[in-house]
Formats: C-alpha cells, sequence, structure tokens
C-alpha cells in the first residue's frame, strides 16, 4: 500500500517536471523564433538601405531621361532636344560628340561644378558648336578648361585655370570661332593658341568679367565689352571705337565707346606768358584734351587750323613788340583721334588692324584778347640838370597901358567932381 502511494506521488512529480520543461522549452522557442524574425526584419530594411547609398546617382539629363555621365548625355541629343542639363558636380572631362544629325549642344551648368579629370574639362572639335549658359563652375584645375576647333558661345558661368584657360585652333582645313557675352574668367593666361594652330581663330569677347593676363600676338581677338584686371597688352585687341576706363571700386579697367573729352573746351590768351605759339601737344596740354582711358589711338589737332592759330599769335606777339594795337581773334581747331599705325620704337605695329572709324573727333576753340595801343610816356629830365622853376604870369605890355590910361581919367573925372562941389559951397 505504501509502495503505491509513493508511485504515484513520484509519479506526479515526474509529471510536473515535464509539464515545466515543455513550458520552458516553449517560452525559449518563442524567444528564439522572434530574435531571428527581428533580425530578419532588420537585415531586410538594412540591405536596401545601403544598396541605395552605394548606388550612383545620374549627374546629367536631356529631356526626361538622365544618365550617369555628361559624355552618355551628349551622346543622346536630339535635334528636337538639345540641352543637356546638369545635375550635382561631377568629375569628367568630356568631348562634344553628338550624334551625327546634331551639330549644337547647350550645356546648363544648373548651379552645378564640371571639374575636369585627366585632360581639358571640355573640348568642343571642329564643325561642332557648345553654348554654356547658366550659372556653375567649369574647373580645368591643371588643365584648361575649354579647347576649341569648332564654336563657342559662352553666355553664363565661373571658369577657372592653374593654366592657360581657353585655347583656340585655326589651322588650314578649320577655323575656331568664339563668342563671350557673360561669365566670369580666372587663370594666369586667359586666352592661348593649341599647339598645331596657325592662327587663333575668331574670338571676340563683349562681356564677362576677366581676372588674369591675355598674351600678346593673338592676331584676330577683338574686345568690345567686359571689365579685366590688367591693361597689359589689351591695347592692339580694342575694336574700333572702343577704350579702356578705370573702375576705382574694384580696381578692373571697364571697356567703353571711345569718347574724347576737353576739361577746358574754350581758353583764352592774353599779352604775358601765355601768348606763344602752340604746338600739338602743347595745344592738348592747355585744353586738357584726352581720350577716355587707354587705347591705340593717338589724338592729332588740324594742321591747317592749328597754323592759322600760331599765325594769329604771331601778329598779337608782334604788335605787342612794336607797341600796336591788336584787336581779339578767335580760332576753333578740331582734334581727331587717329590709330598709331607704329610702335614707339618707329617699328611697323604686327598686331595693327585698319580702321573705317577714324572719325570720331571734338573742337576746342582758342581766343587771343585784344592789346591796346600804349600812351606815349613824358619825356624823362636830361641827367644832372635840375628842372628850371616856372614863373607866374606876367600880363602883356598893352594891356597894362590901357589900365592905367582908363584909371587916370577916372581920377581927373573925380578931381574935377570934388573942385565943382568945392565952389559951389563956397559961393552959397
Amino acid at each position: 500500500m505504501q509502495g503505491t502511494i509513493m508511485y504515484k506521488h513520484e509519479k506526479q512529480a515526474v509529471e510536473r517536471l515535464q509539464s515545466n520543461h515543455i513550458h520552458m522549452l516553449s517560452t525559449l522557442s518563442t524567444a528564439i523564433i522572434a530574435f531571428f524574425l527581428i533580425i530578419s526584419l532588420s537585415g531586410t530594411m538594412l540591405f536596401p538601405m545601403m544598396a541605395f547609398a552605394d548606388e550612383p546617382q545620374p549627374v546629367a539629363q536631356v529631356g526626361n531621361t538622365t544618365y550617369m555621365s555628361v559624355q552618355d548625355a551628349i551622346g543622346h541629343t536630339s535635334m528636337k532636344n538639345n540641352t543637356v542639363t546638369l545635375l550635382t558636380d561631377t568629375t569628367e572631362s568630356v568631348t562634344v560628340t553628338s550624334p551625327k544629325v546634331v551639330r549644337g549642344i547647350t550645356l546648363e551648368l544648373n548651379g552645378h561644378a564640371l571639374n575636369a579629370s585627366n585632360t581639358t574639362a571640355i573640348t568642343v572639335p571642329a564643325n561642332m558648336q557648345l553654348t554654356i549658359t547658366g550659372s556653375g563652375t567649369v574647373a580645368g584645375g591643371d588643365n584648361p578648361a575649354i579647347d576649341c576647333r569648332g564654336a563657342l558661345r559662352i553666355q553664363g558661368g565661373n571658369f577657372t585655370s592653374n593654366t592657360t584657360l581657353m585655347r583656340f585652333a585655326e589651322t588650314g582645313s578649320t577655323s575656331a570661332e568664339a563668342s563671350i557675352s557673360a561669365g566670369t574668367f580666372t587663370a594666369p593666361a586667359l586666352i592661348g593658341m593649341l599647339n598645331d594652330a596657325e592662327h587663333l581663330g575668331y574670338v571676340s569677347i563683349r562681356g564677362g568679367e576677366y581676372h588674369g593676363a591675355i598674351p600678346a600676338g593673338l592676331d584676330t581677338l577683338v574686345l568690345m565689352g567686359g571689365s579685366f584686371s590688367t591693361t597689359e597688352n589689351l591695347t592692339p585687341y580694342l575694336a574700333d571705337m572702343v577704350g579702356l576706363i578705370p573702375n576705382g571700386d574694384d580696381g578692373m579697367f571697364d571697356i567703353s565707346e571711345l569718347a574724347i573729352s576737353s576739361d577746358y573746351p574754350t581758353v583764352a590768351l592774353e599779352q604775358g606768358s601765355t601768348l606763344q605759339n602752340l604746338t600739338n601737344d602743347s595745344l592738348l596740354d592747355l585744353t586738357r584734351t584726352k581720350l577716355n582711358g587707354i587705347s591705340d589711338y593717338r589724338l592729332v589737332a588740324d594742321a591747317e587750323q592749328l597754323q592759322a592759330l600760331n599765325k594769329q599769335i604771331e601778329l598779337a606777339l608782334q604788335a605787342v613788340a612794336k607797341r600796336k594795337a591788336f584787336d581779339a581773334v578767335s580760332q576753333t581747331v578740331t582734334i581727331t583721334a587717329t590709330r598709331n599705325t607704329e610702335t614707339a620704337d618707329g617699328g611697323a605695329d604686327p598686331q595693327f588692324r585698319t580702321s573705317g572709324h577714324d572719325g570720331i573727333s571734338t573742337q576746342v576753340t582758342v581766343n587771343i584778347k585784344s592789346i591796346a595801343k600804349p600812351e606815349e610816356p613824358d619825356k624823362p629830365n636830361e641827367p644832372g640838370k635840375p628842372a628850371e622853376p616856372k614863373q607866374p604870369d606876367m600880363p602883356r605890355t598893352g594891356s597894362a597901358i590901357q589900365a592905367l590910361a582908363v584909371a587916370s581919367l577916372l581920377l581927373l573925372v573925380a578931381a574935377a567932381v570934388c573942385a565943382f562941389i568945392t565952389n559951389r559951397l563956397r559961393s552959397s
């Protein structure tokens, strides 16, 4: 009986122990399953995020299609849509090689930077045209920013390089043509020629801001506008009818229309130190006539008018010397801006281009004041002989005799009257 009871108790204990083990295993299994489920879910969320972060982003766009490189985008331009728009900053050297049907590409910088990788940042081959617009940067680094054998239009942007910024070429079969109307350009040398170039091509600068030097000898460069940090070598490149004026605010020199100004367009000469013959230079100095800033023009006074003026001055000088009167006269002299044809040392200027616009001029007027005839001076006294004192004026002899006769007659009349009165008194 007792053995039976013990057996039942042991059986119940075993059953409880088995039940606890089953419950613990169930809880452990649930925890393990939950752990792996969390890890699985975390991995599912984490790995796509990591893959998204590492995935390359498009850098350019043509129409509604994006591309992973600017070069690829250029290759997918069409006649209906030839604009390549930057979507982000990128490091890439590109060549404008569009499909055969497309001859012109527009690069919209869109506020981003195109940095050169291992050669020139942008190359424009012959028979291709590139227009650059918008704000943004084209940075050549140790390479040029642009090499051009075709056509280039720059309408905005910031262009930099540690060497020559833009290079152009004209050869026997091709010729570069560029027009720059806006943008900021910074480099040690702003413009140069490619190694095989015979000439520069035709490059015109119509606007923009330029920080750096322009070399001499670029025979087909024309400056029509813009602001420059230095005037060195600029004079031969100025277009007809333009000059440079300093901008005092930022130290730049701005291109403007050629103008002549005179501080004293009318001057007067009178007896004294100013009455003297005038040369071309002394007339310019006297009237302070000058061109705006610098240019490759010089100011020349009309030779016949200057000669006529000097003839009148000579007559005035002779009148002064001969103590004669001289009537006032006036002479107008035309001063014209004429291009220099020779260098300072007298040699021919290889960069000189003839001008069909040498007609800009101004006029100055020189008045010669009248000179009055001087009065005759009093004769000086003889030296060593004192002047005789003046004697008082004496009446003439005839007049004195007549006066004495009248006085005597009056005395006789008075004496007769007295005698008559005396006799009358005695008789009465």
